[in-house]
């Protein structure tokens, strides 16, 4: 969904980067589209065509602009605030699941017959859900052909495409260049390193997001909440090990001034979409600051804390299912020790990996390895002990689904209805696994210590009342007061605490 025509016009003669990856133009002397803030002189509004996705821009015809890239700008936040079918369609075409089930297998996943799914989806983005995954194909094969040494029939093949013909033809299409002229202008610019290291395939990029961009509240609790073996921060980088349709990964993310810094290592390089769309979600980079900071900085009581931190985003998972069991272990206990606990589980149940770059050594367990995990590996009360072993049964078997295309208020009922899960876990999985961007984990104590300081009710209809202002943007409001106190979340690991 695009804004109104002259808001689209406007945007584009002032180079407005804030609307990158909520549409895009097609110029149709030129035949190319762009991004809004293309450098390029705004062309004549008579010869522009407004665009919802660059998969509508490509399947009119339109070639990607080589000055702007379009296809590399920021995803639309649409799909990340909102939880209808057409949002969890995208979420699921971006984590690859068109590319890897077809259009059936994606209806499968949302429940839905797939002439329905492309009805709606082409209706709101101009595209099907084929095209869609086309695009995202080519912007993969792009990454491929400038970052690593890879034979071009092996990119074809890690980018998903069927035949070496398909792939030759789809990258001439949407850049308006061969392949292989692809590769020598980025071998001419002494592109990034990628290859082969080990066992490893190595890809370099670069992640862009939307400006302001506030680190340290995002890294710091990332860093802060780091499970021992399985994510670190090392270098300058936040890096974890990741498990992936294919086989696993690491990833290494580093926060630069205008973007992310991402170094993947992959056992398949068919796994790379999924690890950069989970990449993106971890650390929100689809995220609108402009827009978030705007509604809650009209807020008195928030309004210090935005103009002290814009662009803060909600620091997220690669994998609901392992942060909802994480939450569980985390319940009334300090960070130190559910991370000491969560350590124990990845060293006697998870995957082990040799780690090309760092010290991690495991992935985190699989649901059904801890379905039936005995007490002695679990060092905490029964009551808990026992909603582990449900939460990981009920994420095994399906009857709780927390991946991208999950239904918010179906996950959401069936976590309440499991022994043992009250509304701090169910705001939190809410807010960091599903993604809701008004997920308000209420009963939080850093929450409630922050509402106590700045003189707000801290439960019942009282405190309901005094924050429905904010919404629908409560998870960022929850970032904004746990930034008021001096959790070690607060700030990098190379950072002294504030005074």
């Amino acid at each position: 969904m695009i804004a109104e025509h002259n808001v689209c016009l406007a945007a584009v003669r002032s180079r407005d980067a804030r609307f990158d990856g909520w549409f895009f133009t097609g110029v149709r002397t030129t035949g190319i589209y762009c991004r809004p803030s293309c450098p390029a002189t705004p062309p004549k509004a008579a010869n522009i065509t407004f665009y919802p996705s660059a998969a509508a821009a490509q399947t009119a015809g339109f070639r990607a602009c080589k000055r702007c890239r379009p296809d590399a700008s920021p995803g639309s936040p649409e799909w990340n605030l909102r939880a209808d079918l057409v949002a969890r369609a995208m979420r699921l075409i971006g984590d690859g699941v068109v590319d890897r089930d077809g259009v059936q297998g994606l209806a499968r996943r949302l429940g839905y017959s797939a002439r329905q799914i492309e009805r709606e989806v082409r209706a709101e983005l101009g595209a099907t859900p084929v095209a869609l995954a086309r695009a995202q194909r080519a912007q993969t094969a792009r990454v491929l052909i400038e970052t690593t040494t890879l034979p071009l029939s092996d990119v074809a093949h890690a980018a998903g495409f069927g035949s070496i013909r398909s792939f030759n033809d789809t990258v001439q299409a949407v850049f308006a260049t061969a392949p292989r002229q692809l590769r020598s202008r980025a071998a001419a610019a002494d592109a990034g390193a990628g290859g082969l290291t080990g066992a490893w395939h190595h890809v370099s990029l670069r992640l862009p997001f939307r400006t302001p961009f506030a680190v340290e509240g995002l890294f710091g609790h990332l860093v802060a909440t780091a499970v021992p073996g399985v994510e670190e921060w090392h270098d300058g980088a936040y890096r974890r090990a990741v498990r992936l349709p294919h086989g696993f990964a690491v990833v290494a993310l580093r926060p630069e001034s205008d973007h992310v810094a991402a170094r993947l290592w992959l056992q398949d390089l068919r796994d790379l979409t999924v690890a950069v769309s989970r990449c993106r979600f971890l650390v929100d980079l689809d995220a609108d600051p402009w827009a978030i900071d705007a509604h809650l900085r009209a807020d008195p009581v928030l309004r210090p804390l935005v103009e002290a931190q814009p662009g803060r985003r909600v620091p997220r998972t690669v994998d609901g299912a392992e942060l909802a069991i994480r939450m569980v272990l985390g319940q009334q206990i300090s960070t130190r020790a559910a991370r000491t606990h969560a350590a124990r589980l990845a060293t006697s149940y998870g995957s082990p990996i040799q780690d090309p770059g760092g010290g991690l050594t495991h992935a985190f367990p699989e649901p059904a390895a801890l379905a039936d995990i005995p007490d002695e590996h679990l060092a905490m009360p029964a009551s808990r002990r026992r909603t582990v072993r449900i939460l990981a049964a009920a994420l095994a078997d399906g009857s709780l689904d927390l991946s991208p295309g999950a239904d918010w208020g179906a996950a959401r009922a069936a976590l309440d209805a499991l022994p043992g899960i009250g509304p701090w876990t169910v705001d939190g999985v809410a807010m960091r696994a599903l993604g809701d961007p008004d997920a308000f984990i209420a009963s939080d104590l850093g929450v409630r210590a922050a509402l106590k300081r700045f003189g707000m009710p801290v439960a019942g209809a009282a405190l309901q009342q005094a924050t429905a202002a904010w919404r629908p943007w409560r998870a960022y409001a929850v970032q904004h007061l746990w930034a008021s106190g001096s959790h070690d979340i607060n700030r990098l690991p190379n950072q002294e605490a504030s005074s």
